[in-house]
């Protein structure tokens, strides 16, 4: 048998990877989605609770251009997620951030919108950034067809036969989203107003929400072009093939500073990760359902792995590590002994000393996939009340505070900042879109204006301040003679309790890839095919294989 709930707490402190392993960026740039990925935890909810999802409203012509509403309703709460759908010129279509038109636009709206609610957001919701919406809305949404995909699934549908599968696998979505907006950006409510609601309370909860309903979005409308086109041959899509596609999406550096800027979540949401392999680590024995669910995981990821492809080199020598160790996993597997003590641990110690760094983390999400009993309640633990850690504590001894730079940031401390390779570039936020980007020190301007992001850089600088100032005297004597460092003493006090809050790495560095950032955070966010496009912007495809919304009560989403 396993260890029981209270057993674990007590046992899987010794399991726990330290953060001087799993905080750098080559585990972070290697990171695969898991159970514990924000769309498994809201496909889980809308599952096993009393969601009820329909379309109330399909307004849409034969060209494919109108707006619908799709609705998932509780006994308490209603979100509709209204669409509207465009006719874009061929010339006009972009997934830069930079554009002004889309093949389709969305809200996720706070309730049952009326025909007024409608109205309005129909005068804005298609412009974006141009149009404003208000805390009635809780996301703000853009997507482009994947032409080539799109056009070829209608013409197939509309003469009766089914889309060619090569094509379906070689791209995965018939949609990408270039930007799904919330947390009060543009007037949609701010995120402490709806933390509260419990199906709100996992991180990106709403987001999530309005990614898959775009997903059903983007089906329906295909199917309802085709039908237009071919008449009385048209046919639906299979639902085999339906269940592969998921949702594209392009992100760039906008996103890549959120794990910086938000230590203590990012803190929460790789300590649940850490416990949940501890837990499975810790048990003493394994159970025979869980070791057939580990294979059937594995026989999925290796599938997956086939058809992931990528042009950028890095991620093909990624692939190639994946494919290769997933390999050797499925050869290890067919002999591995269960029967001795700490069998999960045992394929966890072999892994870390056989495999690459990105099979690593893979063996960490099939050792995932089949406990959710063991750790599903971790997900109620990601969230994170970061008011609570922003308070100074100005009463702490600057000798206390040198301690914790010595120890939670030696990593820092080893880095000369005095050679121009560690500090090549500079985060800053463009005028035009006021998105996050990151600049050439030696040859761009923009210095000056440079975004707190290179934590490790500050660290440095406070150190030299604190190292031979009196260390009997307060934190707030320190802040009183040097307020430039006020930000950084936050961080440092921070990670005191802390201990996942920092990326240990040098963000400003001439070899840093932003996408390992990237790919941190969209593995949380469930993300797979990570496909760079460059160092600094990816595509991605989220929900692929997931239930769609006829299919979330009888399938179920574990």
């Amino acid at each position: 048998m396993s260890l029981n709930t209270s057993s674990l707490a007590q046992e899987t402190v010794r399991y726990i990877r330290p953060a001087k392993e799993v905080m750098r960026l080559g585990h972070l740039g290697s990171s695969h989605p898991t159970r514990l990925s924000f769309l498994r935890v809201l496909l889980r909810r809308l599952a096993s609770s009393d969601w009820q999802i329909d379309r109330p409203v399909w307004n849409v012509n034969a060209k494919g251009v109108g707006h619908c509403v799709y609705r998932a309703k509780s006994t308490e709460r209603t979100y509709s997620l209204v669409a509207f759908a465009h006719d874009l010129p061929a010339d006009m279509r972009s997934d830069r951030v930079i554009a002004t038109a889309w093949d389709a636009t969305f809200t996720l709206f706070d309730g049952d919108p009326t025909a007024k609610d409608i109205a309005r957001l129909a005068d804005n919701v298609p412009f974006q950034e141009a149009g404003r919406i208000s805390p009635k809305e809780l996301t703000l949404a853009r997507a482009n067809r994947s032409v080539r995909l799109f056009e070829h699934v209608v013409t197939a549908l509309s003469q009766g036969r089914q889309p060619d599968l090569a094509e379906i696998a070689a791209v995965g979505y018939l949609m990408r989203t270039t930007a799904v907006y919330g947390s009060g950006k543009f007037g949609a409510s701010d995120r402490a107003d709806i933390a509260q609601r419990p199906e709100l309370a996992a991180p990106f909860q709403v987001e999530m929400l309005t990614v898959w309903l775009i997903r059903a979005f983007t089906v329906d409308i295909v199917e309802h072009i085709a039908a237009a086109r071919g008449g009385r041959s048209a046919v639906k899509l299979d639902r085999d093939i339906r269940r592969t596609l998921g949702v594209g999406n392009s992100t760039g550096l906008g996103m890549a500073p959120f794990i910086v800027r938000h230590p203590v979540l990012l803190n929460n949401w790789m300590m649940a990760r850490e416990e949940a392999l501890a837990r499975v680590r810790a048990q003493l024995t394994a159970q025979s359902q869980a070791v057939s669910g580990l294979k059937a995981a594995l026989e999925a990821t290796i599938a997956n792995a086939a058809v992931w492809r990528s042009e950028h080199p890095v991620q093909i020598r990624k692939l190639h590590d994946l494919r290769r160790d997933l390999a050797l996993l499925s050869n290890t597997l067919d002999t591995w002994d269960w029967n001795g003590e700490h069998p999960w641990d045992a394929l966890w110690m072999w892994g870390a000393q056989t495999l690459t760094l990105e099979g690593q983390e893979a063996l960490l999400s099939l050792m995932l996939e089949p406990h959710g009993a063991l750790i599903d309640d971790l997900a109620d633990q990601m969230g994170a009340d970061e008011a609570a850690s922003f308070r100074i504590n100005g009463a702490m001894p600057v000798a206390e505070l040198r301690r914790i730079l010595e120890s939670d940031y030696a990593w820092a401390l080893k880095i000369d900042f005095t050679t121009p390779e560690n500090v090549a570039r500079f985060w800053y936020v463009s005028e035009e879109k006021l998105e996050p980007r990151l600049g050439e020190r030696a040859t761009e301007e923009g210095a000056t204006l440079e975004q707190p992001l290179c934590i490790a850089r500050l660290i440095s600088e406070l150190y030299a301040t604190v190292r031979n100032f009196d260390g009997a005297a307060t934190v707030a004597a320190l802040m009183l003679a040097h307020p430039e460092h006020r930000y950084v003493v936050r961080r440092a006090q921070i990670t005191k309790h802390h201990p996942y809050a920092e990326v240990q790495d040098n963000l400003i560095a001439s070899d840093m890839l932003p996408i390992d950032l990237l790919r941190c955070k969209l593995a949380f966010f469930g993300a797979s095919q990570f496909d760079p496009r460059s160092d600094r912007w990816v595509r991605i495809n989220l929900f692929a294989d997931a239930p769609f919304p006829d299919e979330i009560d009888a399938v179920g989403a574990a």
